[in-house]
């Protein structure tokens, strides 16, 4: 019995065959389509670059043009101002087309269109009609440049010579024309000037009219061979060229047979070279991942450090600096390492302190204790810094350089600085406390004897009094009797001394008060009744010492709410200090001046204050008196004590007013104080 073989499955069989030569045929098809992707990469890069190096061409042609209008506008606006002459004006313009090879002509036009002056002479002179400046001139009187009101800049062709741009900048002041300025350029010299050299060998550069028509050329390298060309449009005022740049480089070819066989071996070296450098790269992994640990944690300490750190070798070279260093002085480290002396934080006023202290080092005597120095930051800064040097040992025991901490000691300074001025206000303040522990002696002291001066002088009253009341009008007067007219003398020198005792008495419990409570005792009083009161005092101190007295007051100023007694008391002193400051002028500039008038005030709650100025022509204040005027127990006299006008601002800021002073412009010095006028309650 005949039994019909089954089929056989050629599928299964054949698919182990099939894979390699799949893949070989991928392989192979990568090989082809590689040399020609890399063909059109190549192709794209290089025209991309060709645009590129085209646009930039064009924007270095655009700029030289730019900046020579700027330069000959800025030459023209000189002359039209008259800054510079006709002569200088010519020699500029020489020296500017001499400096600038792609300009041929300059010149410039008044308002008329009438030539003032070129960079030739022949320009200048009508005769020379041969000459081709003077055809240049005649083309710029008959082009459009003239024959037309332009209020911009412009340029336009040579109608004779192809190869040369007239462009006229035209010069406005207050939209009125005053003048411009014509330039002639040789194009082909603007190519040679601004095309670099590079791309004009391997680019032939030409530039084109609107009719495509060649104006000028540049192919150092040969002929394009119009694989890779690119157009770019040059714009000038009212004129557009065309920069056609045309790459003399051929299509790149694909890359030989040698190359797929070179990729095969390639591969094939690639995977045994894999397989060999497995191994070592384990092994370099374990060893970089322990190095790493290890310098990150070196780095973690050092970036931890408040100290600075830094090393240097044996020429006192820095070759480390830590991130605590850098941020101390304020510089990078890429600044530092690597750097000799003189370093950028040394402060030049101690640069002779460093030189020694590197000398010592440098000689290896440099001692293991710290010492003391000054920096400077990158922003000027300078800080005081305490500095510890060893020697910087590798390790084979050599001596490589030394190393450095240094820590930043200004704030310990500050600190001190600030401890011993607390001391200094803990010593002042003592001495005001003694103060007003003897200001509140004297007080109770003087009060007695002040007491009795005014009982005398009020019991001599009384007697005066009583013998005018019992004497007899008669003719004839008793050889015990005072004349009458002596008796009234008396009676006002009583009442005066009387007056003059009573106010001393107020005087003393006024500052008595204020040393006890720091607080004024005010009323409600008029600035010109307490002015005409302290008048007589104020000319008595200056009649001694031959001073005018002048006064300026306004009538009818507003009442203030102040202590009498204390507001005399800062003018006697002011004008006592103004008395003696004029002691060694002039006669005719012994003038003191008191002013008093209605100012107007900041602050809403005061908006009236009177202002009263002691005006004096004496020496004025420097500047070294002037930042320590006000402290306390400072003072210009030999036997002042230096109270005085910071009692009196003290005095004047009770009353809500401030106490001020300026150099006075004729000579001298100007104070001034402010009192808040009353406001009446509604």
């Amino acid at each position: 019995m005949y039994t019909k073989p089954a089929p056989t499955r050629a599928f299964p069989v054949a698919l182990p065959w099939m894979l390699p030569i799949l893949l070989v045929l991928l392989f192979l098809a990568v090989l082809i389509w590689l040399p020609w992707q890399a063909q059109r990469m190549e192709a794209n890069e290089r025209q991309e670059q060709l645009i590129a190096d085209t646009l930039w061409v064009e924007q270095a042609i655009q700029f030289q043009l730019k900046r020579n209008e700027e330069s000959l506008v800025a030459l023209s606006e000189d002359f039209v101002q008259n800054k510079i002459n006709h002569q200088a004006l010519i020699d500029r313009l020489r020296l500017y087309t001499n400096n600038n090879h792609e300009i041929q002509d300059l010149m410039l036009w008044d308002n008329q269109n009438k030539l003032i002056a070129a960079n030739s002479d022949s320009v200048l002179d009508s005769s020379a009609q041969t000459d081709n400046r003077e055809l240049v001139r005649q083309a710029i009187l008959a082009s459009a440049l003239f024959t037309q009101k332009i209020q911009k800049p412009s340029c336009m062709k040579h109608t004779q010579n192809t190869g040369i741009v007239l462009c006229r900048f035209p010069l406005f002041r207050d939209q009125v024309y005053l003048a411009s300025i014509t330039v002639s350029y040789r194009l082909q010299t603007l190519l040679d000037e601004t095309v670099p050299w590079w791309f004009a060998q391997e680019n032939a550069i030409t530039l084109l009219d609107n009719e495509e028509k060649v104006l000028a050329k540049r192919a150092a390298g040969g002929p394009g061979k119009n694989i890779y060309t690119h157009n770019r449009a040059l714009e000038l005022p009212q004129l557009t060229l065309t920069l056609h740049t045309n790459s003399t480089k051929s299509a790149p070819k694909l890359l030989a047979n040698l190359l797929v066989l070179s990729v095969v071996l390639l591969s094939l070296g690639l995977v045994w070279s894999l397989i060999a450098l497995w191994r070592d790269i384990h092994r370099r992994m374990h060893a970089e991942g322990a190095l790493r640990k290890e310098a990150a944690f070196r780095a973690a300490m050092e970036n931890s450090l408040i100290t600075g750190l830094r090393a240097r070798d044996m020429e006192g070279r820095l070759t480390y600096v830590n991130p605590s260093f850098c941020k101390m002085i304020g510089f990078p480290a890429e600044e530092l390492v690597g750097k000799l002396p003189p370093m950028p934080y040394w402060a030049p006023e101690e640069r002779a302190e460093y030189e020694t202290r590197f000398a010592q080092i440098l000689t290896g005597t440099v001692q293991p204790e710290g010492f003391e120095i000054i920096y400077q930051r990158a922003n000027g800064e300078r800080f005081p810094v305490l500095i510890y040097e060893s020697p910087l040992v590798d390790e084979h025991g050599q001596q490589t350089g030394w190393m450095s901490s240094i820590l930043d000691v200004s704030e310990l300074k500050r600190a001190q600085e600030l401890t011993r001025q607390q001391e200094e206000k803990l010593h002042a303040n003592a001495r005001l406390a003694t103060m007003g522990e003897m200001a509140s002696m004297l007080a109770h002291e003087l009060n007695q004897p002040l007491a009795a001066i005014s009982s005398y002088t009020t019991g001599a009253l009384n007697i005066l009094q009583q013998e005018e009341n019992e004497t007899l009008p008669t003719a004839q007067t008793s050889p015990t009797t005072i004349p009458k007219s002596l008796r009234q003398s008396l009676s006002e020198a009583l009442e005066k001394a009387k007056q003059q005792a009573q106010r001393a008495a107020q005087v003393i419990r006024s500052v008595h008060e204020f040393v006890k409570k720091r607080e004024a005792s005010r009323a409600l009083l008029s600035i010109n009744t307490l002015l005409q009161s302290v008048m007589p005092l104020i000319e008595l101190q200056a009649q001694s010492a031959h001073i005018h007295v002048h006064y300026q007051i306004d009538q009818n100023l507003p009442d203030v709410f102040a202590d009498k007694v204390l507001i005399e008391q800062v003018l006697l002193n002011l004008t006592r200090n103004a008395i003696e400051a004029m002691q060694e002028v002039a006669f005719p500039q012994r003038q003191l001046q008191i002013h008093a008038h209605l100012s107007a005030g900041n602050n809403p709650k005061y908006p009236q204050l009177v202002l009263i100025q002691v005006i004096d022509h004496g020496h004025g204040i420097s500047t070294d008196v002037a930042g320590k005027l006000f402290s306390p127990f400072f003072s210009t006299k030999a036997t002042g004590m230096g109270m005085g006008l910071n009692i009196c601002r003290t005095a004047i800021e009770f009353h809500g007013g401030s106490l001020k002073y300026r150099a006075n412009p004729a000579g001298g010095t100007v104070f001034e104080f402010t009192i808040p006028c009353h406001i009446p309650q509604t």
